[in-house]
């Protein structure tokens, strides 16, 4: 009993230090999303169109790789290398949001810049480093708050920016990227902390791939087969059933004539066996009467012989 209570514990103490796992809900990611966003909102001044949009450029990133974090702390190349190529399209897509001034302040600060980091054995945002009151937020919830679920994201757009272009003021021109060969490898061992696992920089075929709407397609084309051999299933227990149905059926009318034409062999048998008997009695019938009727004549005959012979005599 002790030993179920322990493991009991223990698995209560890891659900509620792992928050932020790779198996992160849906509300969890808007919940995540939205504390980002009120900060950055706050610390760079968004209008609302802009917080309106910083709100859905950050759900696509957490989404997207919120299924390689796991791996990436693992030490896997192709995790890290997956985790830091959406960070790179997220931090783009804000350069087309944020003016070149917030941009500036935005890379001056890791918790924006770089917003996901090693926490023990499991991931964390920075930014509930910095602001400790997470129930807290200075606006309120953006528009799409409930609704937005990655339709903006590039893979919709030909991998291009969706948002480039819907602002008119100056855009930010420097260097951004967190792949770039002179800071990649420190970047990942500030954020992460891990050593790079040998031969990791190929992705197997059962990962997911990280993308929004490519994992979106699969469960949909899953649901869709599951669906379809459920029903396809169904169909042919159906058509079983009534083949079976119709195979007893067919058994049964077939074992009816059958049967009828035994008995009417049995009777024309029957009544063929009464004939003859009903036939044999009358010949027995008619050769007793011959044979009485034989015998009286002879003995009539022996009557005539003796009176002739009596009166001979006389």
């Amino acid at each position: 009993m002790k030993k179920i209570l322990f493991i009991l514990m223990t698995i209560g103490m890891v659900t509620m230090s792992s928050d932020c796992m790779a198996s992160m809900s849906i509300s969890k990611v808007r919940k995540n999303t939205r504390f980002l966003t009120d900060r950055m909102a706050y610390e760079l001044n968004l209008s609302p169109a802009q917080y309106n949009d910083v709100y859905e450029i950050n759900f696509d990133f957490i989404y997207n790789v919120r299924d390689v974090m796991d791996d990436v702390l693992r030490g896997y190349d192709w995790a890290a290398d997956d985790y830091y190529r959406c960070l790179d399209i997220r931090n783009d897509d804000l350069r087309w949001v944020l003016s070149a001034s917030q941009y500036g302040r935005f890379l001056g600060l890791e918790y924006f810049y770089r917003p996901i980091y090693a926490s023990g054995s499991s991931w964390d945002f920075r930014v509930y480093v910095i602001y400790s009151n997470h129930n807290y937020f200075y606006f309120s919830k953006p528009a799409h708050y409930r609704t937005y679920s990655g339709s903006h994201y590039r893979t919709h757009y030909n991998n291009n920016s969706y948002y480039r272009g819907r602002y008119h003021h100056d855009v930010y021109s420097g260097q951004f990227s967190t792949k770039r060969d002179d800071v990649y490898r420190n970047n990942r061992r500030s954020d992460f902390g891990v050593s790079s696992r040998p031969s990791t920089s190929a992705r197997p075929q059962t990962r997911p791939s990280g993308s929004s709407s490519g994992s979106s397609s699969e469960r949909s084309s899953s649901s869709r087969n599951k669906e379809a051999t459920s029903s396809s299933s169904r169909n042919n227990n159906s058509s079983n059933t009534s083949n079976r149905s119709s195979s007893t059926s067919g058994s049964r009318e077939t074992t009816r004539p059958s049967s009828t034409s035994g008995s009417s062999r049995s009777s024309s048998s029957s009544r063929s066996s009464s004939s003859s008997s009903v036939s044999s009695g009358s010949s027995s019938s008619r050769s007793s009467s011959a044979r009485s009727s034989s015998s009286s004549s002879r003995s009539s005959s022996g009557s005539s012989s003796s009176s002739r012979s009596s009166s001979s005599r006389r």
